[in-house]
């Protein structure tokens, strides 16, 4: 802290999210203290975040706390807090793939590690699951990340440097399993779901269980509060069922309901919940996860999917298109021997927005 009472940040757009990044050493040591400061950091609770720098929406209420790892084949250790905009919570229940692309730019700037040529690598610690992931930044001639580039994701505009991350043993990161309950298939309130978490704890099931298309416009989902409060009692139900206790007060699981594609290059087309409004996109990690349910036989996913023709062949690789309200997101995933997904990846962009001191 400065003596003027400002902490060091950096804001940064880490794919289709954004929000303020921080060194760990410079954030109180106390979780309940830290909490505190990030609220009156975001704003939060305020639906407009009008007094903080939040944006008045979960993707533009986020947090990332980056310190130099101990760890071995590990560069930096990586907490991604939510910070909810309506309530004075403060989470760290899930990952957030979208902020992790921001991770290695911003270790390189604030010197965590150093650059290594034309693209570093970047080895991340996933604190929040016990992850690693696999970021390659692009870096210039003076060893500091290149932010402009010809690469586009739906969702942001314009093009920036591609940033690929690359994910190993997702499986059940948060839920233990890669299928908690053990069955590709739960009924749960009548309503047949597959509770899943390969990164992302979700909740997957078909839209039209729930008497919509799945194509309807993320404002038009925000304000069926009939549907909302169905989706909140089966996620209040599974909470349980997944190994995530009371998810009451918890950002996770994610309830994503899917419906056959409408656009080229897609095989699933989701409309996400985070958890209680909808996505404007979909989370990486949850893609992943979608992406994955969507291969397994028997699965609301499987059933409306359009798959690639690799889709299930030992040892190949393939890219699943899913698709959400903004656009597509691709995530790649390798199989193993046996059909099943042995790693998963996605390309990201970021850029840096704003660094500085912010205040509580």
């Amino acid at each position: 802290m400065s003596e003027r009472g400002g902490v060091a940040c950096t804001w940064m757009r880490g794919g289709t999210s954004k929000g303020g990044y921080f060194l760990a050493a410079d954030l109180p040591a106390d979780p309940a203290e830290r909490d505190a400061f990030l609220l009156t950091v975001m704003g939060s609770p305020d639906p407009l975040q009008i007094d903080g720098m939040g944006g008045g929406d979960p993707l533009r209420s986020k947090v990332a706390v980056v310190q130099k790892s101990a760890r071995p084949g590990v560069d930096v250790d990586y907490l991604f807090l939510q910070v909810m905009v309506d309530t004075a919570t403060v989470t760290d229940a899930q990952n957030c793939g979208n902020i992790l692309a921001g991770v290695g730019p911003f270790a390189i700037e604030r010197g965590l590690i150093v650059a290594t040529g034309a693209e570093t690598a970047v080895t991340i610690y996933m604190e929040n699951t016990g992850q690693t992931a696999r970021a390659t930044v692009q870096t210039d001639a003076h060893g500091q990340p290149i932010y402009a580039g010809e690469t586009a994701i739906d969702g942001v505009p314009g093009t920036a440097a591609a940033i690929p991350l690359l994910f190993s043993d997702t499986a059940g990161s948060t839920c233990g399993a890669l299928l908690p309950t053990g069955r590709v298939v739960d009924e749960v309130n009548g309503v047949a779901a597959t509770l899943i978490d390969n990164g992302m704890p979700c909740v997957i099931m078909d839209a039209a269980d729930f008497g919509i298309s799945g194509t309807e416009s993320r404002e038009a989902l925000d304000a069926d509060t009939a549907l909302k409060a169905r989706l909140e009692a089966i996620r209040l139900l599974v909470g349980p069922m997944m190994n995530l206790g009371d998810v009451t007060e918890k950002s996770v699981p994610k309830m994503t309901l899917v419906s056959a594609p409408t656009k080229a290059g897609a095989a699933i087309s989701t409309r996400s919940f985070i958890p209680h409004r909808c996505h404007a996109t979909i989370g990486v990690l949850a893609a992943v996860t979608v992406a994955t349910a969507a291969m397994l036989e028997g699965s609301p996913a499987h059933r409306l999917a359009r798959m690639p023709a690799a889709a299930g062949e030992p040892g190949g690789a393939l890219t699943v298109g899913v698709e959400q309200p903004s656009g597509i997101t691709q995530a790649a995933l390798q199989l193993d021997t046996a059909g099943g997904v042995a790693q998963a990846g996605i390309i990201r962009t970021a850029r840096k927005l704003m660094q500085g001191e912010v205040f509580a």
